[in-house]
């Protein structure tokens, strides 16, 4: 199988995207890619995404078009419905917004970088072009150096939903997982779980996708200062506790999926986010958690210091 081969399924999660969806099914059916599927949930949509849904499956020719009702209980629990459907078998498993732009050469990149590591569970995310409604370019979201380990994935997603592709092996890996459990995020999930089980991740320097800014983002860009400290209140106001709460409990319900050292990092975590002031400390730094920029870094121990973990 070359790398821009075998059949690609993409997980389209929906609900009241019909302003941009069109532009967004327009640049999968651009891809280099012969053969994909499309999984497309929509959570009760009321404006007109229904009707582009039921158009673009009519004519769409690469791969099958499945067109699925949503929970109704907002994107991470319809990413989820998606990730346990049993259904779902492909080769690549591709997470989609209904918002965005892929660039040609997307799908190509990810199965390349993918394809090096066999039949080892692996999951690409990359950078994004982050434009404006018209889709104007406006930046390119945060540039990390440090590895994507999952150290770094107890506390940080660093891979947007909208960039991820996994192969096989991750696809299933995460599937299992997830019907084990609830999750904040479907990305971060998935970034959990694949580095948390010893899997690959490869982060992508380059963007491939345009990310979408407008009104009705769920989940917007990290980039510029405002969103560090909106970052900033999160961790000090009880979001990070919240988010980290709703992590933690997923990744115990996997836990028998961790290596050993990720199971020994994942435990340090948890003795650090109760107990006295020194020990939690002490159990932060020797679980080897981190985030990816100095400020990012200082939040975290800060938020540990002040029992925020």
């Amino acid at each position: 199988m070359t790398a821009a081969g075998g059949r690609l399924a993409v997980l389209l999660a929906t609900y009241n995207g019909a302003r941009f969806i069109d532009e967004q099914f327009r640049s999968i059916d651009q891809q280099a890619w012969p053969v994909i599927d499309i999984w497309a949930s929509d959570d009760g949509s009321s404006d007109g995404t229904a009707t582009s849904l039921e158009r673009w499956a009519s004519r769409w020719s690469k791969g099958s078009f499945t067109r699925l009702p949503g929970p109704g209980r907002g994107f991470a629990a319809n990413f989820r419905s998606l990730l346990v459907n049993a259904n779902v078998d492909a080769d690549y498993v591709a997470f989609c917004d209904q918002d965005d732009v892929w660039l040609a050469d997307k799908t190509r990149v990810a199965a390349e970088a993918l394809a090096a590591h066999g039949c080892r569970p692996a999951l690409y995310c990359a950078r994004t072009i982050i434009t404006n409604e018209e889709g104007r370019e406006l930046s390119r979201s945060p540039l990390f150096r440090r590895p994507p380990d999952f150290a770094n994935a107890l506390v940080q997603n660093i891979g947007g939903g909208n960039t991820m592709v996994l192969n096989r092996a991750a696809h299933q890996l995460v599937r299992e997982a997830a019907t084990r459990t609830e999750f904040v995020s479907h990305d971060w999930f998935a970034y959990l779980i694949v580095a948390g089980a010893g899997g690959h991740v490869t982060y992508d320097e380059t963007p491939h996708v345009r990310y979408r800014q407008h009104g009705q983002n769920l989940v917007g860009s990290n980039q510029g200062w405002g969103p560090r400290m909106r970052r900033l209140t999160a961790a000090f106001g009880g979001r990070f506790t919240l988010w980290n709460d709703h992590n933690v409990a997923a990744v115990e319900a996997c836990r028998d999926l961790l290596t050993p050292a990720a199971a020994e990092i994942f435990d340090r975590f948890r003795r650090a986010r109760t107990g006295p002031l020194p020990a939690r400390l002490v159990n932060l730094w020797r679980s080897g958690v981190y985030r990816q920029t100095a400020l990012g870094q200082v939040s975290l121990y800060a938020a540990g210091l002040l029992r925020k973990l």
